[in-house]
């Protein structure tokens, strides 16, 4: 009997033990099971933010050389401008036409049309005048 006590403790020992160590083994899977779905939450997340850091950056660039090339563009159209201007022919040209310069041996003469515009002007307008009058 005493051994029929014995055997019969330690198998409740054992099952209390199995029962014991199966909770322990089920604490530490769910225990790893939050922490690998926290670690696949951040993998998303990260993914997520370099896919649109990927995708501001592409139009970033876009953007960037599409100014680029039109500073090109303006930096082309510039030098042909100095080209032109540092001609003699078109120096003079230039000194003529806005300056109203004359050559050594040139007379200059300058004809002023806002005088015969005036008066164009003031005769139209005393005729409209009349006309509203009558």
């Amino acid at each position: 009997m005493a051994e029929d006590t014995r055997q019969a403790n330690i198998q409740e020992e054992s099952v209390h033990t199995s029962k014991s160590s199966k909770t322990k083994t089920g604490f530490y899977y769910s225990f790893l099971t939050l922490v690998l779905l926290l670690c696949l939450i951040q993998i998303g997340f990260g993914a997520i933010l370099n896919i649109s850091k990927t995708i501001s950056y592409r139009a970033k660039i876009s953007t960037l050389s599409k100014i680029r090339d039109n500073a090109e563009d303006r930096n082309q159209e510039l030098k042909q401008d100095i080209k032109l201007f540092s001609s003699t022919s078109s120096l003079e040209g230039i000194a003529r036409n806005n300056l109203k310069m004359a050559g050594e041996d040139e007379v200059l003469v300058l004809i002023n049309n806002s005088q015969a515009q005036n008066s164009d002007k003031k005769k139209k307008n005393k005729k409209h005048k009349k006309k509203n009058g009558a």
